[in-house]
Order: C-alpha cells, then sequence, then structure tokens
C-alpha cells in the first residue's frame, strides 16, 4: 500500500520533531546567565535538563509520582538541575522564565512550509506530552499550522502510554490506520505502529546539537529528511 493510500491524520510529536528545545532552551538560559553574571555551558544545561525529562515521565506513568503536566514536571527536574550544578542564585521569576521558554520555542526551518503543505492534503494534529495551554502558547508563536491540538493532559499520563495514540482515531474519527505518527524518536513510532498507527521517521540531527540523528532500529512506513521531503512522499 502506498504510504498515502486512504491517509487522512498526521500526529506529530513535537519536541526535537517539530520546534527546536535545545536551541530555544539553551538561548533563554544564556541570556538569564549573561544577567546573573553567571558562567554556564547554556547547551550542556539545556541537555541535562533535557536528559531528565523521559526519568520524570516514566515516574509519572507508573504511579510513582502523582499526575502534574508538563510545566511541573519541567520546573520540578530544574530544581533538581539547580541544586546540582549549584545554580541557587538564580531566582524564582529566572525558573519561571526557563519554564516557559518551553512555551516558545523556535520550529525547525523547515517546519511551517512543510507542515502548510502537509495540511493541503492531510488533518495535522499535535500528539504531545505538552499540556493543552502549553501546546496552544507554542503554536501560536512559532507559528505552525496545525488544525488540532492533542495533549497527553487528555488521558493524564505520558508516552508511550497506549491511550495517548488511541486519542487520534478515538477523537478525530478515522481508523488507526488512517493515521500517521510523524516523529523524530524511535521509541514514540514503535508504540504508535502498537496501535495500528503508521509512521514516519523525521530525521533531526541537530535536536541534541550533534549532528547524529537517533538511530532507527524498528521498520516505519516514510523515512524523511524534514518536512519538505515528507511532503513530497505524501504527496503534498
Amino acid at each position: 500500500m502506498a504510504p498515502e493510500a486512504d491517509l487522512k491524520v498526521l500526529a506529530f510529536d513535537v519536541f526535537g520533531t517539530v520546534v527546536d528545545w535545545r536551541g530555544g532552551v539553551a538561548m533563554e538560559m544564556a541570556a538569564v546567565a549573561n544577567e546573573r553574571h553567571l558562567t554556564v555551558d547554556a547547551g550542556a544545561f539545556a541537555d541535562a535538563w533535557r536528559s531528565k525529562y523521559l526519568p520524570y515521565l516514566n515516574r509519572i506513568r507508573s504511579g510513582e509520582m502523582p499526575w502534574q503536566v508538563l510545566d511541573g514536571v519541567h520546573r520540578a527536574s530544574l530544581r533538581e538541575l539547580v541544586t546540582e550544578l549549584s545554580l541557587q542564585s538564580l531566582t524564582e521569576a529566572d525558573l519561571d522564565r526557563l519554564v516557559y521558554a518551553w512555551h516558545h520555542l523556535p520550529a525547525w526551518p523547515d517546519s511551517a512550509e512543510g507542515m502548510s503543505r502537509l495540511r493541503s492534503r492531510y488533518v495535522l494534529s499535535t500528539l504531545s506530552n505538552g499540556g493543552m495551554a502549553h501546546l496552544v502558547d507554542l503554536n501560536r508563536a512559532a507559528f505552525l499550522p496545525f488544525d488540532c491540538v492533542l495533549s497527553t493532559e487528555l488521558v493524564r499520563t505520558y508516552k508511550p502510554d497506549p491511550r495517548v495514540y488511541r486519542l487520534v482515531p478515538d477523537l478525530l474519527a478515522v481508523r488507526p490506520e488512517q493515521s500517521m505518527m510523524v516523529a523524530s524518536h524511535v521509541y514514540d513510532l514503535a508504540a504508535a505502529a502498537g496501535q495500528g498507527m503508521r509512521t514516519a521517521f523525521v530525521r533531526r540531527p541537530q535536536e541534541w546539537g550533534t549532528g547524529k540523528t537517533e538511530k532507527l532500529d524498528i521498520s516505519v512506513d516514510i523515512v524523511a529528511d524534514d518536512f519538505l521531503d515528507l511532503a513530497s512522499q505524501l504527496g503534498a
């Protein structure tokens, strides 16, 4: 079956796939550090903060921690990181500013154009760990042409819980195979495929600033260099 056959909905992971979390967070941290006269490797700071992300989400999924939206996760992990890096001179306002940086991350250069092409043919939705208000802020700030915002907040758990992926057919009135998960993260695609969705792996070599993409060790329907390539492969 051709990848686009009977396909109706594209569901996008957001952080890393659509927007550059590392660049946005590092830029904000660099500005805060400059104002506070701190010597901080802003890129390493962003990496260290992000590295706490999945362990926190796993603890929530397992029931070890109570449910909280991603802003709460970011704040808790930031407080932990501030202690580890001896950055206690950062104020509460500074912490607020860093958490809010995740609400106005820059899109990758191809995101808006590629998604606009895709939207001419498909319904575009987020399917993200970000909270509802968070994703609305992010989409408006980056001028992203989504038709719909779907968040893990709707099922009060986090990826890769199967309930997250079932949001797409349940709320957008399609069969699972009429939807495609678009992500740069293999675990996300594997979980989506497990719920009957089609899958598109998009290479994002600068997500961690390394020039290397995540290793693709599963079978997917499409491998794309960026959203423009994805649009071409899907006939948009």
